[in-house]
């Protein structure tokens, strides 16, 4: 459709409402902080934790020398999530995120720049210059319902950054437990290989002299080879838990120190109230599948606005001839829903937003049976931990002490003395993974009620493994 004729002028409206849209359209700007504010309020609110986004060399600088100043003492499990959340390259790389979705916010708010045509044509003696200024009008009409659904993707991305900086203290949390943990173990493996070596001279020296059978000499020999075996496999844990802290961490090097045992058990275990409802609240996985089901409703009903006309610009015209007056007059371009009615892309989105609906929903069931499952974990830990520390470790103490009055009183040998020395290690060594499992599991506890989804809780009891590890020790 072209109206134009040499007495019409371009529409005022129309270019009227051009001038006020482009003067709008460069008042969308980004924020100073670049939306960092809402990840650090979700990460202190549900962690205690700072976030820091390092986006200069001013701030790299400033997160080095407090990097530094960390590492000067023993890194307990905060000052190892401090380190973590201001050095981990990868989540500095996630936080770029907010950046890339700021960027199509401000976008969405800007419309789409105009198209300036210009033609010459000559015709024997003829000239003719034609200029046109084309405006897209749809882009104008949807400009709302853009910048609403960009929003919502953009506090989607948010959400996500903020549960990649939960994530990664929640892994550092652990990663410190387990590196304490195997470095503590490692130390008591220590002393049953030394224990074992010991019986395995003396023995070696009463089989000498005939004092020994040879039977009970060979299996103080075969014990002392198992205990080696396993003191150089804790050897190998501990190494490796301390490297998977140390990338967690973002250091080139494992030149820390960590303190000599875990933390203390807490006096009781956490209590939790209506905990499923408040997850359902506070799980950032929760919260942004629900962004994302916003996010879609939008789409689709953009997708509903523009069903039939996806095409819609207005061209301001201006033609001249020579000889003769020009011409002025303005132009409508749209495109005509014959062949494509929308409706297969109507269709997708129809079924994108149902897609996210049943996926919300199911992110709901599985937060709530979450919770459930590491609340139990988390309780049944503690528990085992606790019986270690106020049963099994005092009685074996008490055991030890009367065995050494025996040994005093030559009532018993050197052998029997060894072989009790190793069962009190062995019980030791199964109270610290206790400890170890109590401690993951709170961590985890603490991922199902505010993070997101803590993956399946699942697997061998590391409890189980280190028990049946010392009770072998201690078998003889």
């Amino acid at each position: 459709m072209k109206p134009m004729s040499s007495e019409e002028s371009p529409a005022p409206r129309s270019l009227l409402t051009a001038a006020t849209l482009v003067f709008i359209g460069g008042c969308a700007t980004f924020s100073p902080d670049g939306g960092f504010s809402v990840v650090e309020e979700a990460l202190r609110t549900r962690t205690g934790e700072q976030a820091e986004w390092v986006r200069s060399e001013t701030d790299a600088g400033a997160v080095a020398a407090e990097v530094k100043r960390l590492l000067a003492a023993p890194l307990g499990a905060s000052e190892a999530v401090r380190i973590a959340l201001l050095n981990n390259r990868g989540l500095q790389a996630a936080y770029a995120e907010l950046g890339i979705a700021e960027g199509d916010l401000v976008q969405a708010g800007r419309w789409i720049n105009p198209t300036f045509s210009y033609a010459r044509l000559r015709r024997g003696d003829a000239l003719e210059i034609e200029r046109s200024l084309l405006f897209n009008v749809l882009a104008l009409l949807t400009m709302p319902r853009r910048v609403e659904i960009a929003e919502q993707r953009f506090a989607q991305v948010q959400l996500r950054a903020a549960a990649e900086a939960m994530q990664l203290a929640a892994d550092t949390r652990r990663a410190w437990t387990e590196a304490v943990a195997a470095q503590e173990s490692l130390r008591y493996f220590g002393q049953v290989q030394a224990s074992a070596e010991a019986g395995a001279t003396l023995a070696g020296r009463a089989a000498a002299i005939g004092n020994m059978p040879r039977l009970h000499h060979m299996r103080e020999q075969a014990f002392y080879a198992e205990a080696s075996a396993q003191l150089g496999r804790a050897r190998v844990a501990a190494g490796a838990a301390r490297e998977r802290l140390t990338r967690l961490l973002g250091l080139e090097a494992a030149d820390f120190r960590l303190p000599e045992r875990l933390p203390d058990l807490p006096a009781a275990p956490r209590e939790l109230g209506a905990a499923e409802s408040a997850a359902l609240q506070q799980r950032l996985d929760v919260l942004a599948s629900k962004r994302e089901t916003e996010a879609l409703a939008a789409t689709l009903g953009l997708t509903k606005a523009t069903r039939f006309v996806d095409v819609l610009e207005l061209s301001a015209i201006h033609k001249s001839e020579a000889p003769g007056l020009p011409q002025k007059g303005w132009e409508v371009e749209l495109r005509l829903p014959i062949f494509d009615t929308g409706d297969a892309r109507l269709a997708q989105a129809q079924h994108r937003y149902l897609q996210a609906v049943n996926r919300t929903a199911q992110v709901a069931v599985n937060a709530r049976s979450e919770v459930r499952e590491a609340y139990a974990a988390y309780r049944a830990a503690y528990e085992l931990a606790r019986h270690y520390r106020d049963e099994v470790v005092p009685l074996r103490k008490r055991i030890s002490d009367e065995n050494l009055l025996r040994y005093n009183g030559m009532l018993i040998g050197v052998f029997e003395l060894l072989a009790d020395a190793r069962e009190t290690t062995a019980a030791v060594n199964a109270a610290i993974g206790a400890a170890r499992e109590y401690w993951l599991a709170e961590s985890t506890l603490q991922m199902a009620l505010t993070g997101r989804s803590p993956g399946s809780l699942g697997g061998r009891n590391a409890v189980t493994a280190i028990s049946a590890g010392g009770a072998g020790a201690g078998e003889h």
